[in-house]
């Protein structure tokens, strides 16, 4: 069995906007940063034997810490991007309905679906972080893996491993927050949650 310590990036300067950070490279609040030292302070009690992280800045800033305290070099993994969100990537909810108010509408009934226009579609975005996943299980078959990565991937992920339809990642996980742990083990192609959103503390 492998277990994934799966981890969303420290507060971005968007978060205060709440705007949807997809492939722009946002950078870190001070917040972040904390949030990021703090991953790290957990992980050196840990026993870890690889750290992930999506290469966008945000995700890297925040694994750091946690693979410095460790004494691991992290690996940084376009699998483990942000989904694309296209036309929405940078704008506020409101920003959309101003922009694209029909297909945000659909998006806001089905993401799956309906994804935001001009952007990467969710399965292909879950496909991608979940091949990344298997892959590290096959090299790593008793090991635990820190991740470091980004809300709706990692949303998505949850969803495709635990058995629960794509189109229900907003309702069945409303939120991932900045810096907690979400721990997934996988043992034999199944999938278990063993915590949701555990301060890193």
């Amino acid at each position: 069995m492998t277990d994934f310590v799966l981890v969303r990036h420290g507060e971005t300067v968007w978060h205060a906007e709440n705007r949807y950070a997809g492939r722009t490279d946002v950078p870190l609040t001070e917040l972040g940063r904390r949030q990021a030292d703090e991953l790290g302070a957990w992980a050196a009690g840990q026993r870890l034997d690889a750290v992930l992280c999506s290469p966008l800045s945000r995700a890297r800033l925040t694994a750091e810490p946690a693979a410095a305290a460790l004494g691991l070099t992290p690996w940084a993994d376009e699998r483990l991007r942000e989904v694309d969100f296209g036309r929405g990537d940078g704008l506020t909810r409101a920003e959309m309905a101003e922009a694209f108010p029909e297909e945000l509408a659909a998006f806001l009934t089905d993401p799956v679906a309906h994804h935001l226009p001009g952007g990467e579609h969710p399965a292909a975005a879950a496909d991608r972080a979940v091949h990344c996943l298997a892959e590290t299980a096959r090299k790593l078959p008793d090991g635990r893996v820190l991740v470091v990565a980004h809300s709706t991937l990692l949303r998505l992920v949850l969803c495709r491993l635990l058995g629960i339809p794509l189109a229900r990642y907003r309702q069945v996980f409303p939120a991932l927050h900045n810096g907690a742990l979400t721990e997934l083990r996988l043992r034999d192609g199944q999938a278990s949650l063993l915590r949701l959103n555990a301060p890193a503390r």
